[in-house]
């Protein structure tokens, strides 16, 4: 046997392709010894070693994905860790260490977040001011959403024609929180949604119906790097700007630029977005412009929550933001 760990050692020094960068990701991403099948001594080298390592991550973290899928589809059903690694097809020890390490939690502590239905359970950092969580995410990878993202605003006219004469290249991708939707512009990610229901389609159709005049083209190879970034902004890293291109009225793209300043393990309310835009009044505008948001994650809409301190209102489903919200604040 052939430890991956070793092929990466033996490759310093040489430029690597994009697909040994995403490879170099899920082996980050779970550092243990992976292994694969003994290839003849004298074809191996790191190209053969790093299509190995990128089949066998991408086998194992698709699979991790699907099950946080399957968990919030089925939140309130009572899953044990035997009945879900056999939907799996996994040994239950093996399945549960896997999960761990792709997700960062065990299926139970996951299971756990999704029964959650207040901040203090989650132990949410709450700040009374936008201002306030701005400064709380000063240190450390706090602020990462808004020092990574740029954003630019669609033209009126594309807005209200729907996106006609617009090419929108779309991709599923799987991640740390599950699978996603990622759809793009020549100008940005335009959307990123989760399944709904169980369903990739229901996922799809909201797109289509957002953006229901656009040329739309499936292509994961071209969403991919964005995919990338997105993974990487998820473990705290950069991986190149992040950009965005909005398609929303003007008091709906201020809501969205103010979410980027919540820092991760934070939460606000309604009405405390409402208070930093100068508009105390406008609360429940506010809480429409957030169940709004086309890009999901990237603009962490999940972070805010209700005055009371409940988890829900959450336009993929409050199981997937408690989800969002307990994997933000594990250790």
């Amino acid at each position: 046997m052939i430890k991956i760990k070793n092929i990466w050692e033996r490759k310093t020094n040489i430029k690597t392709s994009h697909n040994s960068q995403k490879a170099q990701f899920f082996f980050q991403l779970c550092p243990q010894n992976i292994q694969h099948p003994k290839h003849d001594a004298q074809k191996t080298d790191w190209q053969e070693g790093e299509k190995a390592l990128h089949r066998l991550c991408m086998k194992t973290y698709d699979k991790m994905a699907q099950a946080v899928d399957y968990l919030v589809a089925n939140h309130s059903a009572a899953l044990s860790l035997q009945k879900l690694a056999d939907i799996f097809d996994e040994e239950p020890t093996a399945f549960q260490k896997k999960f761990q390490c792709y997700v960062g939690v065990t299926p139970k502590q996951l299971q756990k977040y999704m029964s959650m239905h207040h901040a203090r359970e989650l132990l949410l950092r709450g700040d009374p001011t936008l201002e306030a969580a701005y400064e709380a995410g000063l240190s450390g990878n706090g602020r990462l959403h808004d020092l990574c993202v740029s954003v630019e605003a669609a033209t009126p006219g594309a807005i209200k024609s729907k996106g006609q004469g617009v090419r929108i290249i779309y991709g599923w991708h799987q991640t740390p929180f599950g699978d996603v939707l990622i759809a793009q512009t020549e100008k940005g990610i335009c959307w990123l949604s989760f399944e709904l229901e169980g369903e990739k389609g229901k996922s799809f159709e909201r797109l289509r119906a957002r953006f229901s005049n656009a040329d739309f083209t499936e292509s994961r190879v071209m969403t991919e790097e964005n995919a990338g970034r997105i993974c990487a902004l998820w473990k705290g890293e950069t991986s190149g700007k992040i950009r965005l291109n909005l398609f929303g009225a003007n008091f709906q793209i201020q809501v969205w630029q103010a979410l980027l300043k919540i820092p991760q393990g934070g939460t606000v309310s309604y009405g405390t977005i409402a208070n930093a835009l100068s508009k105390p009044s406008a609360s429940r505008a506010v809480g429409a412009a957030v169940g709004a948001n086309p890009v999901s994650y990237i603009i962490p809409c999940h972070r805010v929550i209700q005055k009371s301190g409940l988890i829900e209102n959450y336009a993929w489903g409050s199981a997937r933001k408690k989800v969002l919200l307990g994997l933000e604040t594990s250790p």
